[in-house]
């Protein structure tokens, strides 16, 4: 049995199988390599079967969103260690040996990220992960070389090994026990920050969430929801919200959900300012969502904790990025 498994979901992906797979197969040897299809219409299953016969596929039969379907497909992993991989992303040689090597020396290590470039701009940080992620106290995610829309160049600035607060999705490592302990990903989630509420609530019971300089893969991005569609909006700050509830201390979350509140409403008028108006519905119905389940969301608040987690910003970063004019991480003030 592989100690590793990589796995990668796919909806309507056959493209991006077509482009990557190879690659991963190249560069992941002696890993079992699984293909969970979330009910594709574009006869993705049938050029798996036709083409890479020796790849483990699974029909999932139905669009069961990024949450549910790696929840689904990483029950039929043994593997010590599993690899949650976008189908849009392009691995290096030797990108899994450094991750693995340091999970295995250090068994506090949850999961780690490699580090995130464009696929098209390739000495740039790629959105969704950059050089590891960190959250403000507000609950407002960023990474290392990618804050807000401010994208950095690559020039080695991040090429260490250190702990960071959340992996991305993207490309993430985990260990297959604890994936299970912590009942996977929140299906309420569906798609986006699930991997965030994951990490801190390992984070809660004193596991470490690392980033490897060592490791480097490239990410299209968007290619399943391109970054613009407004239901991406409606599900980064509906699920935004939901990862404070179900994370933050009482005695914060009664007065940073409110504080929070206010703040999305200030991106509702900065959208219908600029005629966005479906992108302002979404946060609209967002908020919406969160009332109607609040206590759906607060009953799944477990060994929640006081204190400062590595990785974790002090500051507001809103005010420190629009005017403060702190636009990289090494601009930002970690106490």
């Amino acid at each position: 049995m592989a100690r590793v498994s990589v796995v990668i979901l796919n909806y309507n992906g056959k493209n991006f199988l077509e482009k990557f797979l190879p690659t991963i197969i190249k560069f992941s040897p002696d890993c079992e390599i699984i293909v969970a299809d979330n009910g594709s219409a574009d006869g993705s299953l049938q050029y798996l079967r036709n083409h890479f016969p020796d790849v483990k596929s699974l029909d999932l039969h139905e669009n069961h969103g990024f949450c549910k379907g790696y929840n689904l497909a990483l029950s039929h992993v043994d593997s010590e260690y599993s690899v949650i991989i976008n189908s849009d992303v392009e691995v290096t040689e030797n990108w899994l040996n450094p991750i693995i090597n340091l999970m295995d020396n250090d068994p506090r290590i949850a999961a780690i990220q490699p580090k995130l470039l464009d696929f098209h701009m390739r000495d740039k940080f790629e959105y969704a992960g950059g050089a590891g992620g960190f959250i403000d106290k507000y609950g407002y995610p960023f990474c290392r070389g990618r804050i807000f829309d401010t994208i950095e160049t690559d020039s080695g600035q991040y090429d260490d090994t250190r702990e960071i607060f959340w992996a991305t999705g993207a490309a993430f490592i985990i260990r297959t026990d604890l994936f299970r302990k912590y009942g996977g990903f929140d299906e309420d989630f569906f798609a986006h920050m699930e991997e965030i509420d994951l990490c801190w609530r390992m984070k809660q019971d004193g596991y470490k969430v690392f980033y490897c300089g060592d490791s480097y893969v490239f990410h299209v991005g968007g290619g399943t929801l391109d970054y613009s569609n407004p239901r991406k909006t409606y599900l980064n700050f509906r699920n935004s919200m939901m990862v404070l509830i179900k994370n933050l201390p009482s005695g914060q979350l009664i007065w940073k959900l409110p504080v929070r509140w206010l703040i999305d409403y200030v991106a509702v008028m900065k959208f219908i300012l600029t005629g966005e108006f479906k992108n302002a519905l979404k946060i609209i119905q967002a908020h919406f969502y969160i009332l109607s389940n609040l206590n759906r969301n607060l009953k799944k608040r477990k060994n929640v904790q006081r204190g400062h987690l590595e990785g974790m910003y002090r500051g507001f970063l809103l005010i420190d990025y629009h005017l403060k004019r702190r636009r990289k991480f090494s601009d930002l003030h970690f106490k």
